[in-house]
């Protein structure tokens, strides 16, 4: 089965529903989202959005943060272009309704770690999900977006495959969860909005639909990727057996929030002057070094000191699930451990989100922007977003329609039903264990070449199985999550000293030269 759209848009959080929206005013777009519009990890971002609205904050103050948290590996020009234009995304945001709180001054604005003054835009404690719910209304209900729920994309479909002289993109092959069938997808221009990849991780604050899908497609289409060493532990994952993935957002530390061993110690004002309000990657190194030191599961964060109806109205959602779970946190600490919260490299692309290849796009966490560096600044992702999709759709909007070739369907006619699917749930749980152990917060060439010996096995064991049987849900993202991997520990591998998210005991001192790491595919064109 064919389908064409003028425009299509894979990944269905911020950056993919606002960039269909925006394109749907004259275009027509297909949206792909592998699971429910909903399921995305946009809708788990607790704390807001990153914007100078206050009189007493400032654009460079902003830009000066951004950088700092990076460790200096940010491009200066996509960090301006991004903060000067955060204003507008925001006020963009206020025309679909997401109803932001509020206090007697106007809008209610919070500080971070790392921000050096209140400016991240929220809806109480669940900003994410009160964005994602109103976007999502709007995209089921436009007559110019055909949503395909429960689809997965597997490859996208290039010049280059199809033996053309331009490797331009032409949409991409996408599998029906429910029914088996794989459709061919045929666009004029492609946006890349999947997300990143913390489910390559044993320990994440990720939905599940995080297995860098759109990083893994892109790489396979010959773009460039870069910065892939610099994954983003959050600090303060709820250390709880049933509280799978749950976040306590920073914006907790933000208002007060004091770190203690279980003794009740701090511990913070040991390993940096800003103390809880200290970058992600300095806190949770922080709590990595104390809790290896003393054999601990977990640290504790302490809000207790803040009235019962402040955290009621701050954090109303941290405060009900921990409550469900048998904490009050306005009388007792929450345990909590780090876990891999977000992708800061990926795709490279440019100031129009343009990629290496021609029609094909990247925005949101699937991308390197250069906004990043090698640490992301707390509330800047959900901004990120917003303002790569919108310089997306300006990009597309000002180009002419391309003429589709003629696309082939998928072929499965050399392909089996797989015997044995447990080689998938197996080879899933061995790669996320390994690089949780190997690559994780606080890595050594030894094991980062440990690493990379186990990905060598499983993608020669991955790929004999793609190449002899149907393909399903279960098996694009295990072989996405391989090359994710395999991504993330050959650029760890090329950084030869500690900057930011990677910390290396072999190179623990910072070069004088920031410098991006970048992978390039050699091409299997002849010449």
């Amino acid at each position: 089965m064919t389908l064409r759209f003028d425009i299509l848009v894979i990944g269905s959080g911020l950056a993919g529903q606002s960039a269909a929206l925006r394109l749907a005013q004259t275009c027509k777009v297909g949206l792909i989202s592998k699971r429910a519009l909903e399921d995305s990890a946009s809708g788990w971002a607790q704390g807001g959005i990153a914007a100078v609205l206050d009189s007493q904050d400032s654009i460079e103050a902003h830009i000066r943060d951004t950088i700092t948290a990076g460790a200096y590996l940010n491009d200066p020009e996509v960090t301006r272009f991004v903060i000067e234009n955060a204003r507008r995304v925001i006020d963009w945001l206020v025309e679909q309704g997401v109803p932001f709180t509020r206090d007697e001054t106007g809008y209610h604005l919070t500080r971070e770690g790392g921000h050096s003054a209140r400016r991240v835009i929220h809806v109480a404690d669940t900003t994410g999900l009160a964005v994602q719910d109103i976007l999502t209304c709007k995209v089921r209900e436009h007559p110019n977006i055909s949503v395909l729920e429960r689809h997965i994309a597997i490859d996208l479909i290039t010049g280059d495959k199809l033996g053309l002289a331009e490797n331009r993109c032409y949409g991409a092959y996408a599998l029906d969860s429910d029914s088996g069938e794989v459709l061919t997808v045929g666009a004029s221009h492609t946006l890349i909005a999947t997300g990143g990849a913390g489910k390559v991780y044993l320990y994440t604050t990720n939905p599940d639909t995080s297995t860098g899908d759109g990083i893994a497609m892109a790489w396979r289409a010959g773009c460039r990727v870069a910065n892939m060493e610099f994954i983003q532990f959050h600090p303060t994952c709820l250390y709880h057996p049933q509280a799978k993935s749950f976040l306590i957002s920073e914006a907790v530390r933000g208002e007060g929030a004091l770190l203690r061993l279980p003794d009740g110690t701090r511990f913070m004002t040991a390993h940096d002057a800003r103390a809880e309000l200290a970058p992600r990657d300095v806190v949770a190194r922080a709590i990595d070094f104390e809790m290896k030191k003393r054999g601990l599961d977990c640290v504790y964060l302490d809000i207790s000191h803040k009235p019962k109806e402040f955290l009621g109205e701050h954090f109303p959602n941290i405060l009900a699930r921990c409550l469900k779970l048998g904490i009050d946190i306005s009388l007792e600490p929450i345990p909590v451990v780090p876990a891999a919260h977000y992708t800061c490299g990926g795709i490279i692309t440019d100031l129009r989100a343009r990629t290496d290849i021609p029609g094909l796009y990247a925005a949101g966490e699937a991308s390197c922007t250069g906004l990043h560096g090698a640490n992301r600044l707390a509330s800047n992702s959900l901004l990120e977003c917003l303002v790569f999709a919108e310089a997306a759709v300006n990009d597309i909007l000002g180009q002419a329609t391309v003429e589709l070739p003629d696309l082939p369907q998928w072929d499965a006619s050399r392909v089996t039903d797989p015997d044995e699917e447990i080689v998938i749930s197996h080879n899933w749980d061995e790669l996320r264990r390994f690089m949780w152990d190997y690559v994780g917060i606080v890595r050594t060439t030894k094991r980062l070449q440990r690493a990379q010996h186990r990905i060598r096995l499983l993608t020669r064991e991955i790929d004999e199985y793609y190449s002899n049987f149907r393909v399903s849900h279960d098996l694009i993202e295990l072989r996405n999550l391989v090359l994710t991997a395999d991504l993330i520990v050959r650029c760890a591998l090329q950084r030869r000293e500690s900057r930011g998210l990677h910390f290396s005991r072999d190179y623990p001192e910072m070069l004088p030269k920031a410098r991006n790491t970048q992978l390039r595919r050699p091409s299997r064109r002849l010449p």
